[in-house]
């Protein structure tokens, strides 16, 4: 079935195809959502399915600044939270979002590709209370586990707030977004009336 990795001939390849795996599934949430839908937090929390989809782009070029050793731009001190960092503004457009996804992943992968070892030294940063004080090293493959952790997380969180807006669940949106031929599942199709959008907007927190 199409949603499965295929096999894997050695750590390095099954690393990046279970990433690939997570992000296609994260992605494949956001389809056929209009801006407006990318922005809902239908749930208990304040996650939308854009705000993942941005999070999870900035998470990915993050790691790997901090693989190659370099900063792009101000970075985040112990004081500030990450919130903003989960809202998809007004001004962002969901399509722009998966489009910055798509560009960290393409980096990640032409990074890894580059790196001989995979137990490279990643050094830990300093003075930030989300990192270990007692740690000096990770590795680049321990980089690679903790971007599936990440993308797998977040993917489940986009599940239950895809569903809570339209009913729509994962295999059938993969089915739809990447056009399977002789899926198993009915592929997603958008309601052709109103859906669970009107209730959730009362719960959108003005976003």
């Amino acid at each position: 079935m199409p949603a499965h990795v295929p096999p894997i001939a050695d750590e390095r390849e099954g690393l990046l195809a279970y990433l690939a795996q997570q992000r296609r599934a994260l992605r494949a949430t956001a389809h056929g959502l209009t801006d407006a839908q990318a922005r809902l937090t239908p749930t208990a929390g304040e996650l939308s399915i854009g705000g993942l989809v941005k999070h999870a782009a900035r998470c990915e070029a993050g790691w790997t600044d901090l693989i190659l050793q370099r900063q792009r731009g101000r970075r985040r001190t112990a004081d500030e939270g990450d919130s903003a960092e989960f809202v998809l503004t007004p001004e962002e457009t969901l399509a722009e979002v998966l489009d910055q996804y798509e560009a960290a992943a393409r980096e990640t992968d032409a990074v890894i590709a580059g790196i001989a070892d995979l137990g490279q030294a990643v050094p830990v940063p300093r003075g930030l209370p989300w990192f270990p004080a007692d740690v000096e090293n990770w590795s680049v493959r321990w980089v690679l586990l903790h971007l599936v952790e990440e993308t797998a997380r977040h993917g489940g969180h986009a599940d239950i707030i895809r569903e809570t807006i339209d009913g729509a669940t994962l295999f059938p949106l993969m089915a739809a977004a990447e056009q399977w031929p002789d899926p198993w599942f009915q592929p997603w199709r958008a309601p052709a009336g109103p859906t669970a959008q009107g209730a959730s907007s009362s719960r959108s927190r003005g976003r």
